[in-house]
């Protein structure tokens, strides 16, 4: 049990708490005018994720209106590939755009020497988020999983088919695997510099996890979670991992068993009594409430949110969606989330 006074922190350390804390996956955001106006001052995206003043500032904002149980590092997963020198750049309605790595020659051209300089803002971010959240808050540290972050590393861009990524993974597996074996260490080296900083617990966010077959899921998500978990348990003891394997469907059980996760956030496509039955008796579950529920509101909101703490709440639970807001979502409808939830006894 922890001996925390941080309801999240509680939680991940296997309480059950009525009602139970919560945070909501991408709550610094573009639905919020407030980001909106720290983003257009910030410049492009990747100067808001490198200006720490900033990125602390809209880590702070949906604090101020929601009254979160966590906040979470304002960055992006994609800040690792950039501090390895691979070309990163963000594109007004394209999304992120690299450089994409195919070859030995690619490849060889990263550079893990720099990464902590390159990062330094981020580490102080999280500095001074450490210092300027509610005593009763938790603060999330995070990473994007090395399968996750290879896709756009080698895709060039986002993906529907991940071709690409999964034509080096069968085809050049040599050169796949000494990629992934870069990504464990930057992203291992990522996560304690942010857990000396003042992160209190880490969040892996393994969004394209669901695209592997089971016995690629296995190397390729288990293997480097339980690798980075692992490392966290030996060089920082006491730090709880949430791991996120988005869309790993009935894998989500094995990740579990394998990966020894303190937490697992579970998208809206996992059952609730399944969930309730096969994670929660391993491990705090989080999640999952399907982020356009919060974009309609009204009676479907408060139906899909006592749904999933009438399954969930009787455990160690974190009540949080089942992926990030989305930039539709009216402010108004995270505020009747906020107080229905608070307002949950069971």
């Amino acid at each position: 049990m922890s001996s925390s006074s941080k309801p999240f922190l509680r939680a991940l350390a296997g309480e059950t708490l009525t009602p139970p804390p919560f945070w909501l996956m991408r709550q610094a955001g573009r639905y919020l005018p407030e980001y909106r106006a720290t983003r257009a001052e910030a410049g492009s995206f990747l100067d808001l994720c490198y200006n720490s003043d900033l990125a602390c500032e809209v880590t702070l904002q949906p604090l101020r209106r929601y009254g979160f149980d966590a906040a979470i590092l304002f960055s992006d997963i994609l800040v690792v590939p950039d501090g390895l020198r691979q070309q990163v750049a963000f594109k007004e309605g394209e999304g992120p755009v690299l450089t994409p790595i195919r070859s030995a020659e690619d490849l060889n051209a990263l550079d893990l020497s720099g990464l902590h300089d390159h990062l330094a803002p981020v580490y102080e971010t999280v500095k001074k988020l450490s210092a300027a959240i509610p005593k009763t808050t938790a603060l999330i540290g995070f990473a994007g999983a090395p399968w996750t972050v290879a896709t756009y590393m080698i895709e060039g861009s986002g993906s529907k088919d991940f071709s690409k990524a999964k034509g080096m993974m069968f085809g050049q597996p040599e050169l796949f695997a000494r990629l992934m074996a870069l990504l464990v260490q930057a992203t291992g080296d990522y996560l304690i510099r942010q857990i000396d900083n003042g992160a209190e617990a880490i969040q892996i966010f393994d969004t394209w996890a669901g695209a592997l077959p089971e016995d690629m899921f296995e190397k390729w998500v288990i293997g480097p979670t339980r690798a980075l978990v692992e490392r966290i348990r030996a060089e920082r003891p006491g730090i709880p991992v949430i791991g996120f394997p988005r869309g790993a469907g009935y894998l989500y059980k094995r990740y579990v068993a394998e990966t020894k996760v303190s937490g697992v956030s579970i998208d809206p496509s996992v059952p609730l009594d399944w969930a309730a039955a096969e994670l929660q008796t391993k491990c705090t579950v989080q999640g999952n409430l399907d982020p356009i529920l919060l974009v309609a509101g009204g009676e479907a909101l408060d139906a899909g949110i006592d749904r999933v703490l009438k399954a969930l709440a009787k455990g160690p639970f974190i009540f949080n969606l089942g992926h990030g807001i989305t930039p539709p979502t009216p402010p108004d409808n995270v505020a009747r989330l906020a107080e229905r939830v608070k307002g949950w006894k069971g």
